[in-house]
């Protein structure tokens, strides 16, 4: 009798985990990149396992950038907003003092490209690069920001980057891309500091940042700093968690465990670690394998079958 009775709970629980199971639609890995300088404009991989990527429309341009004086679409981060749209931000130019912005529903068709000039209230700002969006529940607002290098502003660090550049983290907000506020540093702690990208967990905020630090010892790695806000009072950045000469940081999260994405351009390949637990982590560069040519953007994910009517609208199979 026991036995049976045991049998019946077992029965009972495989069932109960596969209607679970069954009503948890699987999720797709989809990753914007963009090839070459970005001329070309906006591309996508899609991956199941978030280590085997495979180039969408045929590895074309899916958006012409249109907006800048260089009419570049570089580093274009892509997330899904509290509307049901993606919403998308890109580098522009090498040095303008702007940043492309659009959204889109269905990842095919865009709305009209805009260039937001986040730094032109400061008149020696040389540029706006690898621009990112964060979206904050609580105050139902999105964040957008970037690198900026502002001679003489932090003197100290002046002559340590490539050909002068010093950057520095900063952000604007804005609750519907028509009015923002006024750029403000978020992140500034002694260092050249570009490429950074945020995600929560729980309740603390993690920035994944480059420190493009040149001399006298080339850094050009990817750390971690933390906060218990989005916008600010970020920590000391933590000693490097990748190789050195990488640049543009997405994470993920695959099967439990975090996944760093990374430009490994000196290589002109993708490289990737991964770790259980932000403190130890592992280079799986060789595990992973993405289309030809494609350099760093940002990787989200779409429901399954959002993912097969963009490939039945693309014409991919």
């Amino acid at each position: 009798m026991q036995k049976r009775i045991k049998n019946y709970l077992l029965l009972i629980l495989l069932i109960t985990s596969g209607f679970c199971a069954y009503g948890q639609e699987k999720e797709i890995f989809l990753f914007s990149f963009f090839k070459g300088n970005g001329e070309d404009g906006l591309h996508l991989a899609a991956s199941e396992d978030g280590y085997n990527w495979k180039a969408l429309n045929h590895n074309e341009s899916l958006l012409t950038p249109l907006v800048g004086g260089d009419k570049l679409m570089r580093d274009p981060c892509i997330i899904r907003g509290a509307d049901g749209k993606f919403h998308m931000v890109w580098t522009v130019s090498w040095n303008e003092k702007g940043i492309g912005y659009a959204n889109s529903e269905d990842l095919i068709n865009w709305s009209e490209q805009q260039y937001i000039p986040v730094m032109e209230h400061e008149s020696g700002a040389r540029n706006c690069w690898a621009p990112e969006l964060f979206y904050d529940e609580a105050s139902a607002q999105y964040m957008i920001y970037w690198a900026t290098t502002i001679p003489g502003r932090f003197p100290e660090t002046d002559s340590l980057g490539d050909t002068k550049y010093n950057h520095r983290m900063y952000y604007t907000l804005t609750k519907d891309f028509k009015e923002f506020t006024k750029a403000a540093l978020l992140y500034e702690k002694g260092f050249n500091v570009i490429d950074a990208t945020i995600v929560k967990e729980g309740s603390n905020y993690i920035m994944f940042l480059k420190n493009e630090t040149l001399s006298p010892k080339p850094e050009k790695n990817i750390r971690i700093a933390t906060s218990r806000y989005f916008n600010q009072n970020y920590s000391e950045a933590s000693t490097a968690i990748s190789p050195d000469w990488v640049e543009g940081p997405t994470v993920t999260k695959v099967g439990g465990n975090w996944v760093v994405y990374f430009d490994k351009y000196t290589k002109h390949r993708m490289g990737a670690i991964t770790s259980s637990d932000l403190k130890n982590w592992e280079e799986i560069t060789e595990k992973i394998h993405f289309p030809e040519g494609t350099r760093h953007g940002t990787v989200f994910k779409v429901k399954k079958k959002e993912y097969k009517k963009l490939l039945k609208q693309l014409g991919d199979k």
